[in-house]
């Protein structure tokens, strides 16, 4: 799936939960391979996830969502 959407030369990648039930070695290598498709192609990825070590791996910047509703948002280093 990721092949084909950078297939596309997308300016930004929207990846829903892209880790979840991976195992921690397979988590990983998903993981910087966006990080590699970010920075080879200049492209922004916009991740959704409830795992905070990817979120505080991955984002320069982040939005926090309860029941729906955005609670807070910014930098990552400053929400953490």
């Amino acid at each position: 799936m990721i092949a084909q959407a950078v297939a596309l030369k997308p300016k930004l990648i929207i990846a829903d939960e892209p880790t979840s039930s991976l195992d921690v070695t397979l988590q990983a290598r998903i993981i910087e391979l966006f990080a590699k498709l970010r920075d080879e192609f200049n492209l922004s990825v916009l991740l959704i996830t409830h795992d905070l070590g990817v979120v505080e791996h991955m984002a320069d910047d982040m939005a926090v969502m309860s029941a729906g509703k955005i609670v807070e948002n910014g930098r990552a280093q400053e929400i953490f």
